[in-house]
């Protein structure tokens, strides 16, 4: 026959529900199940922490109302990780943040674009003749995809002439 296990929780712990509690001490968050420790991570690991918590909810030791509840967190949130996590698994909270495609600079307007800085006109120049903004010129050429142009100087700006020293 299964024996009952007592509500026994350490001083200072916040309880998630009857049976699981957390606390943070040192910069890290214990979780326990009754006394028991079951788990730890850094205060700042934010990945760690969406993991855990949502395997409380998948394996029914706690609802995403009572995650919710405890950790300050809105219940959609929860309900976002614990979609995450039934979609792509542990890994999916790790895995880097999908970028999207550079839509706008296929590579044909790259070489465009490329032309007209090589001949030295500005970044917003360029955009206006490629019909695209100066931004996505400019991340171009912070990602690497682009080589800045070369500067041309101003014909317009002049250069002080010498003074002459010593009267």
């Amino acid at each position: 026959m299964p024996q009952v296990q007592l509500p026994i929780f350490p001083a200072g712990v916040t309880h998630i529900n009857s049976e699981v509690a957390f606390e943070e001490r040192d910069g890290k968050v214990y979780y326990f199940n009754g006394h028991l420790p079951v788990f730890v991570h850094e205060k700042s690991a934010l990945a760690t922490f969406r993991l855990f918590s949502t395997q409380l909810v998948i394996n029914g030791n706690a609802t995403q109302a009572e995650i919710s509840r405890a950790f300050g967190v809105p219940l959609v949130t929860v309900k976002r990780y614990v979609k995450l996590y039934r979609q792509g698994g542990a890994a999916a909270f790790f895995a880097p943040a999908r970028r999207r495609s550079a839509s706008k600079l296929t590579e044909q307007v790259c070489l465009e674009a490329q032309g007209l800085l090589d001949q030295g006109l500005e970044v917003p120049e360029v955009g206006r003749q490629l019909g695209i903004l100066p931004n996505t010129v400019h991340k171009a050429i912070r990602a690497g995809r682009l080589r800045p142009g070369k500067k041309k100087s101003n014909p317009r700006i002049r250069k002080p002439a010498p003074r002459a020293s010593g009267l």
